[in-house]
């Protein structure tokens, strides 16, 4: 089987329970290579003083039961069992909620699985520490990532979540990746479809560096530059048409309330992601908000009192008291409590699975 050799060739192995990966580091700054990620004008990009409040269902605050919560609901026991430790690069078996997964690999070349190795190897050496990923025992053509938004940016402490799929014809063309939107669009690169528009995937336009290249680019560029370049701390000006109004009065008035109503969105992508994990991230989904949910609920507080999105609780600049900040600051109540619901339930339940481990390690076999 070309997995086996493949996981000979660079000696990855299965998830080890006693193996801890990187810790989450939430606030790790992406460095990235230079891009063009802009993205053609759309009548779909964010209103700048839109509430974003959706169609969100209120929940009384009270401690949920743990069998709502993700962590019991999900179907793989290992992934409950090692909560402990969460490597950084995996290997799994189960693609089957996968964007990709009912796409065939096609007719494969030893080119496009040496290709595959050496991304292989370098994710796992080099991956950051706030970008996790997954790739199939089963089906080497398909991975999945998670990356960490950046601190600064109306993304911190956020979790996205993209498919990628190596076509046959790669390394010669770019992966296909699909961001877990939700239905969502919370940036003008990331839209509510799915589709991801940088031009180091050839989705959009650039020149030399900034395109897909056969033999200096790679997933793992990939994945850095939608963390850093992507997920930035002024998305409004990501999008083409709005770029040339950067460091003018209406430009930067707007860019505050786009950044408002990106953090919203990206709240409604964390309850999204707290209710319905990706396979094989129910682990990181809940020790990441169990670690952050004090800060991310402490953002939400001192954004309500007129700090700008992104900036920190000593030096927050503050919002004129205007029309859109009221809308911003209406939703943003809504979200808070339905935040404050599931992080109840998501602390809820791994308490009792920590319980429960701990009862299991105690038990002793008898001969």
């Amino acid at each position: 089987m070309v997995l086996k050799k493949l996981l000979q060739v660079f000696c990855v192995k299965k998830k080890d329970p006693k193996k801890k990966g990187k810790s989450i580091d939430p606030l790790w700054q992406a460095s990235a290579p230079h891009s063009n990620m802009s993205v053609t004008a759309d009548k779909s990009i964010l209103n700048p003083c839109s509430s974003g409040t959706g169609t969100a269902l209120w929940m009384q605050k009270h401690e949920p039961e743990c069998s709502s919560s993700s962590m019991a609901r999900t179907e793989h026991g290992t992934e409950i069992n090692h909560y402990k430790s969460f490597n950084q690069f995996d290997v799994v078996q189960d693609f089957s909620d996968h964007h990709y997964a009912k796409k065939s690999p096609g007719k494969t070349t030893k080119e496009w699985v040496k290709a595959i190795q050496s991304d292989w190897k370098l994710l796992q050496k080099d991956l950051p520490e706030s970008i996790y990923v997954r790739v199939y025992e089963d089906r080497i053509d398909l991975l999945r990532a998670a990356i960490v938004g950046p601190a600064g940016t109306p993304y911190h402490d956020g979790l996205f979540f993209f498919d990628v799929r190596f076509p046959s014809e790669y390394p010669k063309c770019p992966p296909k990746v699909h961001y877990h939107s939700g239905g969502l669009r919370l940036n003008p690169n990331l839209y509510a479809s799915g589709k991801v528009c940088l031009s180091l995937l050839n989705t959009w336009w650039g020149n030399g560096c900034e395109k897909w290249g056969k033999s200096n680019s790679t997933i793992l560029q990939v994945l850095v530059s939608i963390q850093g370049l992507v997920l930035n701390d002024k998305p409004y000006f990501n999008e083409p048409y709005y770029k040339n109004s950067a460091n003018t009065t209406v430009g930067e008035k707007n860019s505050l309330a786009y950044n408002q109503t990106a953090f919203l969105l990206s709240c409604r992508t964390m309850l999204y992601s707290l209710r319905k994990p990706p396979k094989h991230f129910e682990t990181l989904v809940a020790r990441h908000f169990l670690e952050r949910e004090r800060v991310i609920l402490d953002a939400c507080s001192i954004y309500m009192s007129g700090t700008v999105v992104g900036s920190s609780v000593e030096n927050g600049a503050k919002y004129a008291s205007d029309k859109c900040f009221a809308d911003f600051k209406k939703s943003l109540v809504l979200y808070t409590e339905h935040l404050w619901t599931e992080f109840a339930a998501n602390r809820t339940c791994v308490l009792e699975l920590k319980k429960e481990a701990s009862t299991a390690d105690e038990i002793v076999p008898t001969s």
